[in-house]
């Protein structure tokens, strides 16, 4: 087996790129998510919604290969308004609590000028380790 590529059900198709992609020894690439959903529409909520969204897409690709939130092992955060993001720091842990719950991998934050979705506010891309 080389790698299988991870869509989760009823998601539109990715285009160019893949979600989700499983490797051999388990490990689970997750391309970056942004705050929209399975239709490709951005969630209400500014900055907390589409962080929250993103978050969720991310445990719903790695549910959907098998997997739970706590083989989450990296995340690594795109954002593009640094004080926006250091103003709602108590919002951002009560979102980011309910959907990873307590359980905190590996994580890195880069301030970016801008992402290839213009309505993008934050891109969070993940990696786990599935056994």
């Amino acid at each position: 087996m080389s790698h299988k590529i991870i869509q989760p059900d009823g998601w539109l198709p990715a285009k160019g790129y893949a979600n989700g992609v499983l490797t051999k020894n388990g490990t689970l690439h997750i391309g970056g998510q942004i705050g929209w959903d399975a239709n490709k529409e951005f969630v209400n909520g500014g900055f907390i919604g589409q962080m929250k969204q993103a978050l969720q897409n991310i445990v719903d690709i790695v549910e959907a290969a098998g997997g739970e939130v706590t083989d989450v092992t990296r995340l690594t955060w795109f954002v593009i308004d640094k004080s926006e993001y250091l103003a709602k720091q108590a919002e951002v842990g009560a979102a980011y609590r309910e959907v990873f719950g307590r359980h905190f991998p590996a994580m890195s934050m880069i301030i970016v000028a801008g992402l290839v979705e213009d309505e993008a506010m934050v891109e969070i891309e993940a990696t786990a380790h599935l056994s």
